[in-house]
């Protein structure tokens, strides 16, 4: 799945020869996909589907997991005093919310299901979730009912997780309606993070969330390259690379 978002379009031969097994597996692959309305099958090949919005979580999860715990252990410097922080939801952000399970004396505001459920078995914490439609692929609640409840609460630091960042285009999201819920999140913070794996440096997707001005702290890992996180420097933004 992921060589095919990578690709747009790619072919079985390439795939067979890129995880070295049988073009049948592939097919059998693919078909598997399609059936997820992940992909269409083209002649030898698959493309995105039309309705593609976001790879499931289930398939980014262990995508990349070691430099998004090193992302995860460096955004812990950024707590400090607080009281009140705000995260969104994705797979760095949740790695990031695990190492808050022995906390104490910590509210948490989030839009992310999955991150309330592995916050509350911490009764030191307290959790509150915005409801409204929960997008299936990222466990989120998007929708007016989830912007208006962030709206109610002042954040000292909000942990944003983003489909890319770019110095140009911002930070960005494959949805509108989730990129919406961020931006509202995003404003209700007086310290504004954002954890991102190198993957998602130089990705451009469909809505933005907000310019690369208004994020204080870019924390990604050692592959971003370096003239991309120039760029993102010259907007203001400080950048860290965790190691």
């Amino acid at each position: 799945m992921s060589a095919v978002v990578k690709r747009g379009e790619i072919d079985v031969p390439s795939l067979a020869a890129e995880f070295s097994v049988s073009h049948a597996t592939i097919r059998r692959d693919l078909e598997a996909l399609q059936r997820q309305r992940l992909v269409c099958r083209t002649h030898g090949g698959a493309t995105i589907h039309a309705a593609f919005n976001d790879l499931p979580l289930s398939y980014k999860t262990t995508q990349d997991l070691p430099e998004k715990q090193q992302i995860s252990r460096r955004a812990l410097e950024f707590l400090a005093d607080a009281r009140v922080i705000g995260t969104t939801g994705g797979t760095t952000v949740a790695q990031f919310t695990r190492l808050l399970r022995d906390r104490e004396d910590l509210t948490v505001v989030t839009n992310a299901l999955n991150v309330a459920v592995e916050l509350i078995s911490n009764p030191r914490l307290r959790v509150f979730v915005a409801g409204g439609e929960v997008r299936g692929s990222s466990q989120e609640s998007v929708g007016r009912s989830a912007e208006a409840f962030l709206a109610e609460y002042n954040i000292d630091v909000a942990f944003l997780g983003v489909d890319g960042v770019d110095a140009e285009a911002g930070c960005t999201n494959y949805d509108p309606a989730g990129a919406r819920v961020n931006a509202m999140l995003l404003r209700r913070a007086r310290t504004r993070i954002v954890l991102a794996d190198a993957t998602k440096v130089g990705r451009v997707t469909m809505a933005q969330v907000c310019r690369m001005s208004e994020v204080h702290v870019l924390i990604t890992d050692a592959r971003a390259p370096e003239d991309k996180l120039g760029l993102i420097r010259r907007q203001g933004c400080r950048v860290i690379c965790a190691r």
